[in-house]
């Protein structure tokens, strides 16, 4: 069996977007005929330069090569010009078409992905959503009025309303928009709007619901530490990336002070990067995303180095419904799994490029039982919806995507 040709894909995600403005598909064919399918996340560039780096990658690495030798591959890539470093955007292309090489493996064994890496071991899959504005809106216009991102009350609203859905953990990350100048104090009024957010959710839901807190980043050792107290009283199951994830010795200052679990990881790509955070101590939850991370084996590889600290992985999602799929597998085969993040039930517009939709029941996602990842590209459906922007997936200095 031998690779043989790339087809890439980049389509508009429809309003209201949740998930990125566009995603970026990669279909490979083997000369036998079989397809297998990845999704490359990468916020860096722009789409079209993301697809021709996926085209110049496989024809360099991949083609003519046999797809059930993701090892030799991998190495081959992350190793072009000796720079063997964990790269973002590299780890993005990588990561889309190593996924579509497990996809092949597995039609070719007849078996589920999760069946090659060891085998399920959870039958079905905790989720958790962000909470996003009601009846599926966008991002308001006006980010100054009140919003489910601004106000505790509406977003105690929406908490319940994601509780009465199934949901057994919500996400929500009201410490103010994130922006390119990481590292800084919480203002008093981002500490006094964090706490009632907390305060409100818990007061609405209960214990009905796990809190899942947010701040991509944005504060200083000394920042977090007055953030985890005002927080600690309500008893989230994380605070995620509490300080930039590149000083993991920083977040374990913070990890130390604070009886909240640390969780981090959706900007960090290869077993290397996650090795320091777990030897630092800096987190017990790692956010893994597989189409960045480098891919369904590279996320397999953190997994195990996660046990051996009694740590667990909780895969993150902010992307299209190929990296979910890939998701849902390495969730499915890893014992210490803890929790999966979702597109809302994976409904509705965001489910629409895929022939097969995730099986999402009362709060838990089911893995498919069909070979390979489980799904294939509706090409009619992304046929109709070509990405025309000139914006990237997501920006910088707002919290959330804007349509």
């Amino acid at each position: 069996m031998k690779l043989h040709d790339i087809e890439t894909f980049i389509v508009a995600n429809p309003p209201p977007r949740h998930g990125g403005r566009y995603f970026i598909f990669v279909r490979l064919t083997t000369r036998c005929g079989l397809t297998g399918i990845g999704e490359i996340y990468n916020a860096t560039f722009g789409p079209e330069l993301c697809a021709a780096m996926a085209c110049d990658m496989f024809e360099r690495h991949f083609a003519n090569e046999n797809p059930h030798h993701i090892e030799k591959l991998w190495r081959s890539a992350f190793g072009a010009g000796y720079t063997m470093r964990p790269d973002v955007t590299v780890m993005g292309v990588l990561s889309g078409l190593e996924m579509a090489c497990w996809d092949i493996v597995g039609k070719a064994a007849d078996q589920p992905v999760y069946q090659l890496l060891g085998g399920r071991v959870h039958e079905r899959l905790r989720s958790y959503t962000y909470l996003y504005p009601p009846d599926g809106d966008v991002y308001p216009d006006d980010p100054s009025l009140p919003n489910v991102y601004n106000d505790p009350d509406l977003a105690a609203q929406a908490a319940v309303k994601a509780v009465e859905q199934g949901f057994t953990a919500i996400k929500f990350d009201p410490a103010g928009p994130y922006t390119i100048h990481d590292g800084h104090q919480p203002t008093l009024e981002d500490l006094e709007r964090s706490e009632a957010f907390c305060q409100r959710i818990r007061e609405a839901v209960g214990a009905r619901a796990d809190l899942l807190f947010g701040t991509h980043g944005q504060f200083t050792v000394s920042g977090a530490k007055r953030m985890a107290r005002r927080i600690e009283a309500y008893d989230p199951l994380w605070f995620e990336e509490p300080v930039p994830p590149e000083n993991a010795e920083a977040m374990a200052e913070v990890a130390r002070a604070t009886s909240v679990p640390i969780a981090t990881g959706e900007r960090l790509c290869t077993k290397h990067e996650f090795a320091r955070v777990l030897e630092a101590g800096a987190a017990s939850i790692l956010q893994m995303n597989l189409g960045r991370v480098g891919g369904v084996l590279e996320a397999k590889k953190i997994a195990g180095m996660a046990e051996t600290r009694q740590a667990q992985i909780a895969p993150h999602l902010y992307c299209g419904p190929v990296v979910a799929l890939a998701n849902i597998h390495i969730a499915s085969c890893s014992p210490n799994f803890l929790i999966l993040e979702s597109i809302g039930r994976f409904e509705k517009s965001y489910m629409q490029f895929l022939t097969t939709p995730i099986t999402w029941e009362d709060g838990y996602v089911l893995p498919p039982t069909t070979p390979g990842l489980g799904a294939e590209l509706d090409d009619a459906i992304i046929a109709a919806n070509p990405w025309t922007g000139k914006e990237l997936h997501l920006t910088t200095e707002t919290r959330h995507v804007l349509p």
